[in-house]
């Protein structure tokens, strides 16, 4: 049985998620603020957070970049009213897998929240490798030489995106959903950019432009 955090400041919209979450054989708990969420979240055994932005006490944003700062691996999931891409984008690079805007349908959260342990159950190498470079897939660390690259968790994303299509083009299309999710609007620029940053870490040879069309990773 899945143990899934929800983290929701409002009543009705809290009761009705665990009540819907509970009838489908999750075992859940709820707490509606920031600084209870940044406590609970530490605690071991959770499979997902179901973490609200607008919070009393401390944001989500908050919460989200302090688990991750705590070494919490633990998938999370936005709830968000905003819809502003900029926001959206800053939530994933602080660390989180996905996102939901509201109003959103139970069904809708349901399919999200299935992907996000279906992710997390997938067998994987613990460490890959390439030239000189380690990425450590349990601690979502990347080292270079021994190391830390000082990767941001979006680039961590996609890294492994990457590296799980070794030899083949990826457009940036295929990166954002990848990386960001296919929900995300991403503009080019924003891909080129991320990936620029992971060049300038790792080495300039390792991903290879093809003009027009993409990129290829070539560890």
């Amino acid at each position: 049985m899945a143990r899934i955090l929800i983290v929701e400041d409002e009543p009705e919209i809290a009761e009705a998620i665990e009540y819907d979450l509970k009838l489908e054989g999750y075992e859940v708990e709820v707490v509606c603020d920031g600084e209870s969420a940044s406590l609970r979240g530490r605690q071991p055994g959770w499979d997902l957070i179901v973490l609200d932005i607008m919070l009393p006490k401390k944001d989500g944003f908050d919460v989200c970049r302090e688990l991750r700062k705590a070494g919490v691996r633990t998938p999370i999931l936005f709830l968000t009213a905003r819809a502003h891409e900029a926001e959206k984008v800053l939530g994933l690079d602080l660390g989180a897998d996905d996102y939901i805007t509201k109003p959103f349908s139970a069904r809708e959260l349901r399919a999200r929240i299935r992907a996000r342990l279906r992710n997390k159950e997938e067998p994987r190498d613990e460490v890959l490798r390439f030239a000189d470079v380690e990425i450590d897939l349990a601690r979502c660390e990347v080292r270079r030489g021994g190391k830390d690259a000082g990767v941001t968790p979006l680039e961590f994303k996609l890294l492994v995106a990457f590296v799980n299509h070794r030899g083949r083009l990826l457009s940036r299309e295929q990166l954002i959903d990848l990386a960001w999710g296919g929900q995300t609007f991403v503009t080019d620029r924003a891909v080129d950019a991320h990936i620029v940053n992971l060049r300038r870490k790792l080495g300039q040879e390792l991903i290879v432009s093809v003009r027009g069309m993409g990129y290829r990773f070539e560890g």
